[in-house]
């Protein structure tokens, strides 16, 4: 263990898991953070990709000397939750954090609809649901907050609230069997899915089973009301018929839905004549679509005339059956006879297990971050704790870290090349006032320090509490890895150049002469006939802070060497220490970055080290 006896003296570790985990910016954060009497354990980290693991593992493994563990497997897998739980052991998790992956929702994207992506916070809350930790961090970008008019963002805000506290079932249950309702049959139906929404996953089949029952004994005893021809042969009664059934049948669909949106994943399905047809059927068979077509056919039925007030208290309780419990307390406030919401609102508050205020919209340049990387945050935090509302910035606009101090002294690469030693880089007149003595977590240091933001990156922010095992090195896989096959003794990684042709140099000249990708330098660039079919370009400004770091290298150019950013540049620019390498093959081409995840997507898809850190000292400030 490499971790200082002085620093863990008198501390309380607080254990935290790390999901959708990426390279690790959180979980690098986190083990930044302490307070006088507590500090972050890193008990698992987790991620589909195996280019992940192995950062993470030389990284946090074999640098830093942790038995962190790391489980390698899709989250939607049937068989993700128990290997997670195999892996903690007996251990109670304090906090998981997780940014379920973002892409489909992303502002700088089209917007997709049935991407496998949109499912992923459910099973991330599935996973809270199971570890009941004190505190957990939803981070993502700030796009989920309007998607879908904002109802992406409420459905998360609902599916934290239904999270319910075991405990308090008995009481809720007790609540409602001596509630008075307006029938027999809502009293029956609110209860049974009450019960639905209440079941563990062993559970949840037979109580569904017990709700639609009573659906369908309900409906049986309608149809018994009308010509029997009818009843047994009209097609709107055997739509309602199937339908109840299709919605009896939900693990059977959702394994059709989530084979279908593998499979348009598998095949990148999106922007072509396939994605409509797909997506329409995969919204045929949804709750809601079936339910839909429920409740028409009920309105084409004549016979069904003289019936309305069972046909309505009928269709309403169908459409009980896709709602969350947190949806179904707001029911039984208008289903009941009785005035019950003061109680109710009391039984609410103590049943909900986690209590969370509005989402934290978060600029990652407030923490340190040289870079303007807009996030939104998801803290809940269970009922016997404090609230989080807020991620107090930790330094001044005016003492935001711009981008010639994050990667000014890295400016000694040319075209096609590689450093793995650091050089002497004279700094420039003028941007000498950007040069500000900074602490590790990038606030101004008055007084006799001398320490530079790029000192920082070199030096370390762990020194307090590691003394590293092994030196930083770079490895291409894990077959590499376990025959001991590294590249060490250098004091810089992940620094190296494409070799570019004229025709490239040329055009990044001229895009960098005009400082942006406008009209004009297009013009210049057309006539030059060194034109590009690329979008967008950004040339970086050294006096202010990056936009969002991407995963593409050719996205940004560099202010003054005309040419792409370095994997460590881009690192930089999201404040990981230079001693974190980054592994694996360094880009890939087109749709095999999906697949191997190179360096550059590590990079660009993390969470700034430093954000995390501020978020990790808020937590542990916060949790009793």
């Amino acid at each position: 263990m490499a971790e200082k006896k002085d620093f863990l003296q008198g501390k309380t570790p607080i254990k935290f898991i790390d999901l959708f985990a990426g390279a690790g910016g959180i979980s690098e954060g986190f083990l930044q953070a302490y307070t006088d009497d507590k500090y972050f354990q890193f008990v698992l980290a987790s991620d589909i990709n195996s280019n992940c693991e192995l950062t993470h593992r030389v990284r946090y493994n074999y640098q830093l000397g942790l038995d962190t563990e790391f489980v390698t497997e899709d989250v939607m897998s049937e068989t993700f939750l128990s290997h997670l739980i195999q892996k903690i052991g007996n251990q109670e998790i304090d906090v998981v954090t997780g940014g379920p992956s973002c892409q489909s929702f992303s502002l700088g994207g089209r917007r997709k609809k049935y991407d496998k992506r949109d499912n992923l916070f459910m099973h991330y809350l599935k996973v809270i649901r199971k570890l009941r930790p004190k505190y957990f961090v939803m981070e993502n970008v700030s796009g989920i907050l309007t998607k879908d008019k904002g109802k992406f963002k409420d459905a998360v805000m609902t599916e934290i609230r239904s999270i319910i506290d075991d405990k308090e079932v008995p009481r809720l249950l007790d609540f409602l069997e001596k509630t008075h309702m307006k029938s027999e049959f809502i009293h029956s139906c609110i209860i049974a899915k009450v019960k639905m929404e209440l079941a563990d996953d062993s559970q949840e089949e037979q109580y569904r089973n017990d709700f639609i029952q009573l659906i369908e004994s309900q409906y049986k005893s309608l149809t018994k009301q009308i010509a029997y021809r009818t009843s047994k042969s009209d097609r709107n009664v055997n739509t309602i018929r199937h339908g109840l059934i299709l919605l009896r049948r939900t693990k059977e669909r959702e394994e059709i839905i989530n084979a279908i949106i593998q499979e348009k994943t598998e095949a990148y399905i999106d922007n072509d004549f396939f994605v409509k047809a797909i997506d329409k059927f995969i919204e045929f068979i949804d709750d809601e679509a079936i339910i839909k077509n429920i409740r028409e056919a009920f309105g084409r039925i004549e016979d069904f005339e003289d019936y309305q007030e069972d046909v309505s208290e009928l269709v309403d309780m169908i459409g009980l059956f896709p709602l969350s419990l947190d949806e179904c307390f707001t029911l039984i406030k208008e289903y009941s006879e009785d005035n019950v919401e003061n109680k109710l609102n009391d039984l609410t508050k103590d049943i909900r297990l986690y209590q969370i205020g509005a989402p934290i919209v978060v600029n990652a340049s407030d923490y340190g971050v040289p870079q303007n990387r807009e996030r939104v945050l998801f803290i809940g935090c269970r009922k016997d704790q404090n609230l989080i509302d807020s991620i107090p910035a930790t330094l001044s606009t005016k003492d935001k870290v711009t981008v010639y101090e994050a990667i000014a002294d890295l400016d000694i690469i040319n075209n096609g090349e590689e450093k793995t030693e650091y050089e002497d880089v004279e700094i420039n007149d003028s941007y000498l006032d950007l040069m500000k003595h900074r602490k590790a977590d990038s606030s101004i240091c008055k007084g006799k320090c001398k320490t530079l933001y790029s000192d920082w990156c070199r030096n370390g922010r762990l020194g307090f509490r590691f003394n590293f095992e092994k030196a930083p090195f770079y490895v291409k896989s894990q077959e590499d890895l376990d025959a001991g096959n590294i590249i060490d003794g250098y004091h810089l990684f992940n620094h190296q150049t494409s070799q570019q042709n004229n025709e490239v140099k040329n055009r990044l000249e001229i895009i960098v002469k005009h400082g942006e990708y406008n009209d004009a330098c297009k013009a210049e660039l057309r006539e030059k006939g060194v034109v590009s079919n690329k979008r967008n370009y950004t040339v970086l400004n050294p006096k202010g802070q990056s936009p969002t770091v991407v995963t593409m290298p050719d996205d940004f150019i560099h202010y003054s060497a005309c040419r792409s950013m370095t994997v460590r540049e881009m690192a930089r620019l999201q404040s990981f220490d230079d001693s974190f390498v980054f592994q694996g093959k360094r880009t890939t081409g087109g749709e095999m970055r999906k697949k191997d995840i190179p360096q550059y997507t590590l990079v660009g898809n993390a969470v700034p080290p430093l954000m995390a850190k501020a978020i990790g000292d808020v937590i542990l400030k916060a949790i009793r």
